[in-house]
């Protein structure tokens, strides 16, 4: 028999709340965590807004100095799996044998900030300027480390990078992982800090983002009519999985079992979806085979839903194709519509928007969605919450590069 997973503890650092419960609570409430960018100078953009989070503070989680030591994306990484541990109730320092618990943490981008600085330095005070914590503070995979040197833990640990697929793509590993007998105990989600000078650039000169800076809160418009491309956004969703018998026997609070992890790619494009869905299909077949679920059996969908004019019509297709008939009565809503694009960070934080959605019974809301575009035509959460029965939730997260990864949970 294949080993359980549940889920047992929950962290985060959004522009929404850097609190689970404020999170929770701000998102139900249809609140945005979008808004005018305060940390550079963003004269000469075309874009100006983000879901920038402008109260973060590392030393509030680590050391002073080791804060320096880390970029940003992973000082949020390792403050948000503080919380996810603290709230698991778990104490890693007496687990029996540290090389049955690991840490597999996704980033799109890695230390963006730190390139940046450095980089500066360069150019401006030569080569033997540039500080010798360069390449570890920038390296994706830091945030899983500095979360195993924090807990002293050894087992499986990895850092992914997929794009916007990467912290799903490392809670699907770390399900995996735990299922295979590998681990016990694994800390798993994303994080990502490319709210930037160049980070934004980037984006912007790719016209992949929305430009209504004059309305930040309304900008994130999935699967509206008049959506006009995804807001940049940062921070870290961490989760606690862990074997089923083991999180039962020490009497630890279950949200939601891991049922199944289908991940696929696109085979189109660098950038743009396949437009008829079919990576984003397969990735969700996967799932629902790995589970052994019927597509009937799933009641909410976490779609990753961007708010792209391509985006969003492919995965609608991708929807319909999966679920058939059921499509029509599968409960759809986009978080993203709140939080903006949290890139490789995005799938942790919606992960436990699905968690908590099954928890409480109640769908959170697509905002802004007031004009739903005819080709996404689903059964949309729209601009409130609904309470309703939640057996079976999907969380999709399809990222640049076409990768595509489509995670299953259920109510224990």
């Amino acid at each position: 028999m294949r080993r359980r997973v549940v889920v047992t503890g929950l962290g985060l650092i959004t522009s929404l709340g850097s609190r689970v419960d404020a999170f929770w609570r701000r998102l139900l409430a249809g609140e945005s965590g979008v808004s005018r960018i305060e940390a550079f100078d963003v004269t000469g953009y075309s874009v100006q807004i983000a879901g920038e989070v402008k109260d973060f503070d590392p030393t509030a989680y680590i050391e002073k100095r080791e804060a320096r030591h880390q970029d940003r994306f992973s000082q949020m990484a390792v403050a948000a799996a503080m919380q996810a541990v603290d709230d698991s109730g778990l104490d890693l320092a007496g687990v029996e044998d540290p090389f049955r618990a690991g840490a597999i943490v996704g980033s799109g981008i890695g230390g963006l900030t730190e390139f940046e600085q450095q980089h500066t330095r360069l150019l401006e005070k030569g080569p033997m300027r540039v500080s010798p914590f360069m390449i570890p503070k920038l390296m994706i995979n830091a945030a899983a480390g500095q979360i195993s040197i924090v807990y002293g833990i050894k087992g499986p640990n990895a850092g992914v990078a997929n794009a916007c697929a990467s912290a799903n793509n490392a809670i699907g590993q770390a399900y995996w992982t735990i299922t295979s007998d590998e681990a016990d105990i694994m800390i798993c989600g994303g994080a990502e800090a490319a709210v930037t000078p160049m980070g934004l650039a980037g984006f912007c000169t790719n016209k992949a983002l929305s430009a209504r800076n004059d309305e930040p809160e309304r900008a994130s418009r999935p699967f509206d009519r008049d959506r006009d491309g995804f807001v940049l956004s940062e921070g870290a969703g961490i989760v606690v999985l862990e074997e089923f018998e083991h999180a039962r026997r020490r009497g630890a609070r279950l949200y939601a079992e891991v049922t199944g992890f289908g991940m696929a790619g696109d085979g189109c494009h660098i950038v743009r979806p396949d437009p008829t869905g079919r990576g984003a299909a397969a990735a969700m077949r996967k799932m629902l085979k790995d589970a052994g679920a019927a597509p009937d059996s799933i009641d909410y969908i976490n779609a990753h839903g961007t708010g792209t004019p391509l985006g969003d019509v492919a995965e609608t297709k991708a929807i319909k194709e999966v679920f058939g008939a059921h499509a029509a009565k599968v409960a759809v809503s986009s978080t993203k519509s709140s939080l903006g694009h949290l890139l490789g960070a995005s799938g942790g934080v919606e992960f436990i928007a699905t968690a908590l959605a099954i928890r409480d019974q109640v769908a959170p809301p697509t905002i802004n969605l007031d004009h739903p575009d005819p080709d996404c035509d689903l059964n949309h959460v729209a601009l409130v919450p609904r309470e309703m029965a939640i057996a079976g939730a999907a969380s999709n997260s399809f990222g640049f590069g076409g990768h595509n990864a489509s995670l299953l949970l259920r109510k224990v």
